[in-house]
């Protein structure tokens, strides 16, 4: 270690301007910081989130589940800004403790619950309307591994590589490399598997596919913090097929503009109430 390299101090203390373009997110504590209730609508689901890969999760199984003609599945999709700290309400932190979106009620039936983590509601939702995740065998143990998979893998795309190749206050040879060398090993496993199989688990398509799509998919069409050619994505033949392939699915086209707010207006649905509310935008 050189003389003028960082070394730790022997007690950390949170520094508030040493945090990137997300600082004002990010804190070393829990619990909300202002008193506000959340919005409620008249649908059994309550949804409050932002058009994240983690967003993305739950709207489109969500309309995934509509699609299939379960209309119990109707829900209200809130926005939720987190670069205006929206998740360190009062409301938002009753329903997720952990201050990350997506947060969900579930108020279709007389006892409501919340459920917060994307795969918990994509597990939840599942297995309410018996959709999209095998009831039993080896089919149902491949979904669930490769969800856990997603779950598990994905803070090392964003939190690790994501933000030190597109966030960081400065570029850092060291951590975009490490974090380069863990997303492509990620790429490779996806892209093996699925030059064997049409879905992750195999011919159906399930919530393991609806949890990596959103992160690896983008990935894959080089849109995802615009690391294609980094990457060079595009060699990942088997991941960019099965990327199209999903892509064309209705439900998908309409799940990725909800909670949007960045990117062509006709590709934004800033909250959705009902689904007349994407007549209009680009599905």
């Amino acid at each position: 270690m050189s003389e003028t390299a960082y070394k730790p101090a022997k007690i950390w203390e949170w520094n508030t301007k040493n945090g990137g373009r997300f600082a004002n997110i990010n804190r070393p504590i829990a619990g909300p910081t202002s008193e506000k209730e959340l919005p409620v609508g008249e649908h059994p689901f309550q949804l409050y989130s932002l058009g994240t890969p983690n967003g993305v999760k739950v709207t489109v199984m969500l309309e995934e589940l509509l699609e299939l003609g379960h209309k119990g599945a109707e829900y209200d999709a809130w926005l939720t800004n987190i670069g205006d700290g929206d998740q360190f309400t009062s409301g938002f932190v009753e329903v997720n403790p952990n201050s990350k979106i997506p947060a969900m009620m579930d108020r279709s039936e007389a006892q409501s619950r919340r459920v917060f983590e994307s795969g918990a509601m994509l597990m939840h939702l599942a297995e309410k309307f018996g959709a999209f995740l095998p009831e039993d065998g080896p089919a149902r143990t491949e979904t669930l591994s490769w969800l856990f998979w997603q779950m598990g893998s994905a803070p090392y795309l964003g939190g690790g590589f994501g933000h030190f190749y597109a966030y960081a206050p400065e570029p850092i040879e060291y951590c975009i490399d490490r974090f380069a060398m863990e997303v492509k090993r990620q790429l490779d496993v996806l892209d093996r598997h699925l030059a064997d199989n049409e879905y992750m688990a195999g011919d159906q398509y399930t919530i393991a596919d609806i949890a990596i799509w959103p992160w690896y998919g983008s990935m894959a069409k080089g849109i995802l913090y615009e690391a294609g050619e980094f990457l060079q994505v595009h060699e990942y033949t088997n991941l960019v097929r099965w990327t199209d392939m999903i892509a064309l699915r209705p439900a998908v086209k309409r799940g990725r503009l909800v909670n949007k707010v960045w990117g062509d207006e006709k590709n934004q649905l800033l909250e959705r109430h009902n689904a007349s509310d994407f007549d209009g935008l680009d599905v």
